[in-house]
């Protein structure tokens, strides 16, 4: 079919360059009647040598036209070889307007591909929803969230939240955009804020809204720790001056003249305000420690000194319940970059625990070594850590209270640790000071057979001489 039009085609071409020296030829002949033979047969060679010149303009046009129907086509032919130099400049422009082309429609696949990168790469979970609010797209965040087969599905059989699908219907039927919080259920549940958008028009498939959700399951934990905090705070200040304003009352009624009361409520209101006073201290400590925790200390310090202070301040206290410290220290240690104040208080605040919650008459065993076994986030910056273990002979610790022992106020027997005169804050600032430090801390513990509390620090890279 596509040989027979070209024919056509060449045919008309010749016929057109052609047809004077015909219409001559035809006059001719007549005058050849008149005895002129010889002219007409120079005419006729001179229209059989036109249509030979011509015919290689009609068979480029043919061949051209091929070509470009195949390009048209999406075809990669090479291009026919020109017999004249009308074809080949006419080749030549196809060939520039095919080059043209063919970067436009890379660069628009290039568009088109990284638009497809960023979208899939978002880290909040993203959706892009139909005007039947269906699920026209969906990136892997989400799809790692909620499954890996979300596209066309309603958006209700993958969240199923009232509130969340109120919102949707109004923004697709042209409201503005919407904000809900809702909570995920799960083995872990998690909270997010839904943020709804509507698209000024209708895009590609259909896509009439995006729905992004950002997880602040981290920040609403904050604000309820926060929260929590704020209030034990409060309980623990208002304890025992509520004590304190009750034994005053006391001593400015019926107490007034009598000496042994007065001696005995002195020495109970100096026990409470003794107590507020280390509680606003841990208070405070404990401030400044978490605005310091992402500046690394930069003293080299040798926690084996820092140590042999500690205990020789706490054997008093060791004597009174008959309790021994014994420390086993390798010859020599590397030094560690520290806060020394710091690091003494996380000591001090581990052995005077061990103290208080061993059994009476049972050591306490502080164990110091070099040890290469770090957590990944170490190992990856420091080779060899110092290991401090401190270790008890009390009660111990249920295995469901572990995770909790570093949290503000957590005390697991309230009664008993308040009479021993804790704060509840000692664990949380040995966290936040070994967070500091770049450290570890690990606890292992059993019922009856007393609590090992270890802390790890990097050890400081050697001075260059």
């Amino acid at each position: 079919m596509t040989s027979s039009r070209i024919t056509r085609r060449s045919l008309t071409a010749m016929a057109v360059l052609t047809l004077p020296w015909l219409l001559v030829c035809a006059a001719l002949y007549l005058w050849g009647l008149l005895g002129l033979g010889p002219a007409l047969l120079a005419l006729l060679a001179g229209a059989a040598l036109t249509l030979l010149a011509a015919f290689p303009y009609g068979s480029d046009l043919s061949r051209l036209a091929a070509h470009a129907r195949a390009l048209a086509r999406g075809e990669d032919r090479t291009p026919p070889h020109p017999h004249t130099a009308l074809a080949a400049d006419m080749l030549g422009a196809v060939a520039q307007l095919r080059k043209s082309w063919r970067a436009q429609a890379e660069e628009a696949e290039a568009k088109v591909e990284f638009q497809e990168t960023l979208f899939e790469s978002l880290p909040p979970p993203l959706f892009l929803l139909s005007g039947q609010r269906r699920i026209v797209r969906a990136n892997l965040a989400a799809r790692k969230i909620f499954g890996r087969e979300l596209q066309g599905r309603d958006l209700a059989a993958v969240l199923r939240n009232p509130p969340l699908l109120d919102a949707a219907e109004l923004v697709l039927a042209g409201e503005p955009g919407r904000e809900v919080e809702f909570a995920l259920p799960g083995p872990s549940d998690r909270e997010f804020r839904a943020m709804l958008e509507p698209l000024p028009h209708e895009g590609a498939e259909g896509i009439a809204a995006v729905l992004t959700l950002h997880d602040v399951t981290a920040l609403r934990l904050m604000e309820r720790m926060r929260a929590d905090f704020v209030a034990n705070a409060s309980h623990e200040l208002r304890t025992p001056l509520a004590a304190v304003l009750g034994f005053i009352e006391t001593l400015q009624g019926p107490a007034r003249d009598d000496p042994d009361a007065r001696e005995r409520f002195l020495s109970i209101m100096y026990d409470q305000a003794s107590r507020m006073s280390r509680l606003v201290a841990d208070l405070l400590n404990l401030s400044r420690i978490e605005m310091n925790e992402h500046t690394r200390p930069v003293q080299r310090i040798h926690v084996e000194q820092i140590l042999r202070r500690v205990v020789e301040g706490l054997e008093l206290q060791a004597e009174q319940r008959r309790m021994e410290l014994l420390m086993i220290l390798p010859e020599s240690l590397p030094a560690v970059m520290g806060q020394e104040d710091e690091l003494t208080q996380v000591f001090q605040n581990l052995l005077d625990n061990a103290l208080k919650y061993g059994r009476e008459g049972t050591p306490v065993e502080i164990t110091v070594d070099v040890t290469a076994d770090l957590p990944p986030p170490m190992a990856a910056k420091s080779g060899e850590g110092i290991r401090v273990a401190v270790r008890d002979h009390g009660d111990g610790i249920a295995r469901e209270h572990l995770p909790r022992l570093t949290e503000r106020f957590f005390r697991v027997d309230t009664a008993r640790s308040r009479r021993m005169g804790g704060t509840g804050l000692g664990l949380a600032i040995v966290k936040h000071v070994i967070n500091r430090h770049r450290g570890a801390l690990s606890i292992e513990s059993e019922l009856g057979q007393g609590s090992c509390f270890t802390v790890l620090l990097p050890v400081a890279q050697r001075e260059s001489k």
